[in-house]
């Protein structure tokens, strides 16, 4: 199993806010059929083989450049272990393990989650 970890950047768009593309690019993620696991500063993705990977990002480049994004920055992290099967999930669950705890437990965040923040949908 392949797992990549990509951010694309868009460049020159006008505004410093990139959420809508962010959400252009996982729609476009989630039609391809690869494992898709969002974060805050990029987007994992769980394929079978390189050629799933970079055709995936192909296809995020085409779907920004359709919405008017004139230039993108790719950032592609490439984990590609050949003597063990190990999933995404799996890689967490293996951390969590040795913490002792669920990593989701692990926010010093004193936000109410259903509170609203003043820069939320700003990405």
């Amino acid at each position: 199993m392949i797992i990549a970890h990509i951010s694309i950047i868009p460049v020159g768009t006008g505004s410093t806010s990139i959420s809508n593309f962010i959400v252009e690019a996982v729609e476009t993620l989630k039609k391809s059929g690869l494992n898709v696991m969002i974060t805050p500063m990029g987007t994992v993705l769980e394929a079978e083989n390189l050629e799933k990977i970079f055709k995936s990002i192909e296809e995020c480049h085409e779907a920004l450049h359709k919405i008017g994004v004139k230039r993108l920055l790719t950032l592609v992290l490439i984990d590609d272990r050949r003597d063990v099967e190990r999933s995404m999930v799996d890689k967490i669950r293996s951390i969590e393990k040795k913490l002792g705890y669920s990593f989701q437990q692990c926010n010093n965040d004193d936000r109410d989650d259903d509170a609203t923040n003043e820069h939320e949908g700003e990405t």
